[in-house]
């Protein structure tokens, strides 16, 4: 679905959501408390500015007895069988956020993925996958990535844990190629790119990933990730303590200029290992 389409789309999704909210004689408020959102959330799905998780959208069809109406709806506007259902939303965030804040303690985050790494990545977690799988696993996030292309690509700005640079993910030759493709995004500035070096030591969130969003017209969203689930972050006490977490990692960083040139260096490492092998 293009993304005039997609819009016009959810557009009809808040107009819906407005005129059964009021012929069932409530107000934002009165419905945001039933499905457990603020008044302002229910105002901002009506007017198409954000858009609901699943839940919520479940949720408004049991208080307004809609039959599944916004449930099917969403599904058929967000649900993509190539993404994980938890993972879903936050592709549709990435397409309409004007700034991306990431932290990887582990994995290269999906946006700067080259093919090779998300073959390797696909085939690790199931062995047994067919071809066709992998082939859909990197077409859709080899689409993710035509954001950074965009004349209005968002600010990308990701803080990469040195052992995402260390651990070999494919050939030595195959990660090399990895690290150069962060380094040519870095250099283009189409991405601000940061290192978190080993010799930090303890540092917030721990292994644990995270992403920040930022919109135009609506309130800022976090996500993080775990073992097969994923949770969306709307409230905004907690948003804004994860926001001063991501500015303590954004502190123990190193500078661009350093992160670039450990990252250069961390590419050579794999090439000269592979060369010997």
């Amino acid at each position: 679905m293009a993304n005039g389409s997609r819009q016009a789309a959810w557009e009809f999704f808040g107009a819906e959501l407005k005129r059964r909210r009021e012929d069932a004689g409530l107000t934002q408020v009165e419905l945001g408390a039933r499905v457990f959102v603020s008044g302002g959330y229910i105002g901002q799905f009506e007017q198409a500015i954000r858009k609901p998780q699943l839940d919520v959208a479940q949720r408004i069809d049991e208080v307004l007895q809609s039959d599944g109406f916004f449930e099917r709806t969403w599904r058929k506007l967000i649900d993509d069988k190539r993404y994980a259902d938890y993972f879903a939303a936050v592709v549709e965030l990435e397409r309409t956020a004007t700034k991306i804040c990431e932290f990887a303690p582990a994995l290269v985050p999906g946006l700067l993925q080259t093919v090779a790494y998300i073959r390797a990545v696909t085939l690790a977690s199931n062995p047994f996958v067919t071809e066709a799988h992998i082939e859909e696993k990197v077409a859709a996030r080899i689409e993710r990535a035509r954001i950074l292309d965009d004349a209005t690509r968002p600010v990308y700005w990701v803080i990469l844990h040195e052992h995402v640079l260390r651990i070999p993910v494919g050939s030595g030759v195959e990660m090399a190629q990895q690290l150069d493709h962060i380094a040519d995004l870095a250099r283009q500035r189409k991405v601000l790119v940061q290192v978190l070096p080993t010799s930090v030591g303890a540092y917030p969130l721990m292994g644990r990933m995270v992403t920040l969003f930022e919109f135009e017209d609506a309130p800022p969203t976090a996500y993080t990730e775990a073992v097969y689930s994923g949770n969306l972050l709307d409230d905004p006490a907690l948003v804004k303590r994860v926001q001063g977490t991501y500015d303590l990692l954004r502190a123990a960083a190193l500078p661009p200029e350093a992160s670039l040139a450990l990252i250069e260096s961390a590419a050579e490492d794999h090439r000269r290992c592979a060369s010997t092998t």
